[in-house]
């Protein structure tokens, strides 16, 4: 496993963490010995960065990654979190709200500090409430040691310029902009890398339609992305190969991305994309693939406040 810097924070995190949004069985009902199982195997393989959040599982991630870690040394793991997002209509950036949900957190986790705490999708609430308010409270409880680093997290890349321009936070969390069907993060990265913020990469299979499996009736991208993106993963099926495992080889590669998060409740599975990561990437079957792509490279779809868009 490789290690890198994430930002100024001084944390050496893993180029691939395990995401923990599976195991609040929002995708499908998972057996809580499957899930504690999948956390201790991404450890096993060196994995160190655990993400999760109270909205997942409505906290139900939040205390199943608490009885799994029990076991755990807690200098085996970088724990990261949220604040703001509770539901998927349900958002409070307000720092009474953000302050009590860290202690909750807490005792879900069965930790006595957070290394990361992060503004869930702010761009669902007000950004200058986030500058002025949600961050301000959250560096008090740093300063009161019960977290170690701050950062933010969001699809729509326009909102992490804004609030950075405005705010120091520690890290930016963005999910589907660092995969095969788009690369728009990277445009960002050197401006992250000149204020020292380190950058987290999620959702390396573009939530679901970089899959051999049809994307869930929920997923927002337009169909012509979608219909794009199933083309591509019957061109790597009709070549022998698998298009999950070249998008997570592809999206660990860059070194200026810290880390990247993948999710699962599958203890094989997350063997499995350690094992990806350590083989090398098809250069000429991802040539291709991005040929196919092409036609659809960055295009996304909005999120929250159309003016954090």
């Amino acid at each position: 496993m490789e290690y890198r810097p994430l930002g100024n924070t001084g944390l050496r995190v893993s180029a691939l963490s395990y995401g923990a949004s599976p195991l609040g069985s929002l995708f499908r009902e998972v057996r809580e010995a499957d899930g504690i199982r999948a956390v201790h195997v991404s450890l096993d393989r060196g994995i160190n960065f655990i993400d999760v959040s109270p909205y997942y599982g409505l906290t139900k991630a939040e205390a199943v990654l608490g009885k799994a870690l029990r076991e755990v040394s807690r200098d085996r793991y970088i724990l990261a979190t949220k604040v703001g997002r509770y539901s998927d209509d349900a958002f409070d950036f307000s720092a009474a709200r953000v302050t009590a949900s860290v202690d909750e957190s807490m005792q879900r986790l069965g930790v006595e500090h957070i290394d990361l705490i992060q503004v869930h999708d702010m761009e669902f609430g007000t950004l200058d409430q986030v500058v002025e308010e949600t961050l301000p409270a959250l560096r008090k409880l740093q300063q009161a040691g019960k977290v170690r680093f701050v950062g933010i997290t969001g699809l729509p890349l326009k909102s992490f310029r804004y609030v950075t321009d405005r705010a120091e936070v520690d890290t930016i969390l963005s999910y589907c902009h660092y995969s095969l069907n788009d690369t728009a993060l990277a445009e960002l990265v050197p401006d992250m890398r000149a204020k020292g913020v380190g950058v987290i990469n999620a959702s390396p299979l573009s939530m679901g339609i970089l899959s051999n499996r049809p994307p869930p009736a929920w997923h927002p991208a337009p169909a012509h992305v979608k219909e794009i993106c199933a083309r591509a993963a019957a061109f790597c099926k009709s070549r022998g190969a698998d298009i999950e495992k070249l998008a997570v080889q592809f999206s660990v590669i860059n070194p200026e991305i810290a880390t990247t998060i993948v999710g699962s409740a599958n203890p094989d599975n997350m063997e499995k994309n350690v094992r990806w990561i350590g083989e090398p990437i098809d250069q000429q079957l991802l040539a291709d693939v991005m040929k196919i792509l092409e036609p659809i490279h960055n295009v996304t779809w909005t999120s929250g406040r159309a003016e954090n868009n």
